[in-house]
C-alpha cells in the first residue's frame, strides 16, 4: 500500500472518533459544534505527556481522554441546560474560547538540549513517540482501526442494551423519557463526558500520527464536519458517522475528480440529505429494515 492511501485510510480512522463524538450527542438530542474542543484537548494533553514527560502512548491517551471527558462534562454541566439552536450556539462559543486558549497557551520544556512543547499559534512540534518506538506507518493504521473497532463494538452493544434504549428515549422525546423514570440529565451529562473522552482520543492519535498540532487544526470548520459525517450517514448505529467520514474523506477528499470542489459537494450532499433523510442514509428505518432482512 503506497504512502497516500495509507495517509487516507488512517485519516478516516482518526476523524471516525470524533464523528462518533458527535453521533453520540446527536443520539441523546443534542447538536455540538464544540467536538474539535475536546479533539484538540487530547492532541494537546497526549502530546504533551509524549514529547515532554516521556509517557508511553497508551497512558498518555488514557489521561487525555480523562482530561477530556471532564472538559466536556464542566461544559455541560451549564450548556445542557440549554435545547435546540441555542445549546448548538453554545458548544460553538465554548470550542472557540477553547481554539484562542490554545492560541495562548505556552509551555516549553527543555528536552535534548532544545525547547520543546506548544508555543501559542507557532504550534506544537516534536510530538514523535511513534518513530522514536520503531512504529511504521501501517502498524500505526492498524493500531487505529483496532481502537476504532473496540470503540464501534462498544457502541453497536449499548445500543442493544436499556442503556441505549434509555439514550434514545431521551433523545427523541426527553419529556416523556422523564416521565417514565429516567434522569434526562444525568443521561446527558455521561453522554457529554463520553463524548468528550471519545473525541480525545481521536485528537492524541492525531496529534502522533501528524507530529504537529497547532490551534487552526481545531477550528470551527472541523465541529461542521464532525456533525455533519453523523447526520449524512445516519443516526440510527454508530456505524452511520463511519459511512459519512468515508464519504467525505475517502471519496471527496482523495479523489481527483472533485479537486476544488469537495466543499461544494459536501455542503451540497448534506443539504439534500436534510431535506430527504434528516436523520441520514442509515437512519433507524433503514437499519431496521436492513436487521429483518439479513437476520
Amino acid at each position: 500500500m503506497d504512502d497516500f492511501a495509507l495517509g487516507v485510510l488512517t485519516n478516516i480512522g482518526l476523524f471516525s472518533f470524533l464523528a462518533l463524538s458527535a453521533y453520540l450527542l446527536l443520539v441523546a438530542g443534542e447538536m455540538s459544534f464544540g467536538q474539535q474542543a475536546f479533539f484538540g484537548i487530547g492532541a494537546y494533553a497526549g502530546g504533551m505527556l509524549t514529547a515532554l514527560y516521556g509517557w508511553p502512548l497508551p497512558l498518555a491517551a488514557l489521561a487525555a481522554m480523562a482530561l477530556g471527558g471532564l472538559a466536556q462534562l464542566l461544559v455541560g454541566l451549564p450548556t445542557l441546560r440549554l435545547r435546540g439552536l441555542t445549546f448548538a450556539m453554545a458548544t460553538l462559543a465554548a470550542a472557540e474560547m477553547f481554539r484562542i486558549l490554545f492560541e495562548l497557551f505556552h509551555w516549553r520544556v527543555e528536552r535534548g538540549g532544545e525547547l520543546a512543547g506548544p508555543d501559542g499559534t507557532q504550534g506544537f512540534r516534536g510530538i514523535r513517540w511513534i518513530f522514536e518506538h520503531g512504529i511504521e506507518p501501517a502498524d500505526y493504521l492498524l493500531l487505529v482501526y483496532a481502537l476504532l473497532a473496540a470503540v464501534l463494538a462498544l457502541l453497536l452493544w449499548m445500543e442493544r442494551s436499556r442503556l441505549g434504549a434509555a439514550l434514545r428515549g431521551v433523545g427523541l422525546d426527553p419529556e416523556l423519557a422523564a416521565s417514565v423514570g429516567i434522569d434526562v440529565r444525568r443521561v446527558k451529562l455521561g453522554v457529554a463526558a463520553a463524548a468528550g473522552a471519545l473525541a480525545a482520543l481521536g485528537g492524541v492519535l492525531f496529534a502522533h500520527h501528524n507530529t504537529y498540532v497547532e490551534p487552526r487544526n481545531f477550528d470551527i470548520m472541523l465541529g461542521v464536519h464532525s456533525l455533519a459525517y453523523a447526520l449524512i450517514g445516519g443516526l440510527g448505529t454508530a456505524l452511520g458517522p463511519l459511512l459519512g467520514v468515508a464519504l467525505d474523506i475517502g471519496l471527496l477528499e482523495s479523489t481527483q475528480y472533485f479537486h476544488g470542489y469537495r466543499m461544494i459537494v459536501f455542503g451540497g450532499l448534506v443539504a439534500v440529505l436534510l431535506v430527504f433523510r434528516p436523520r441520514g442514509l442509515l437512519d433507524e428505518r433503514m437499519v431496521t429494515w436492513i436487521r429483518q432482512r439479513f437476520s
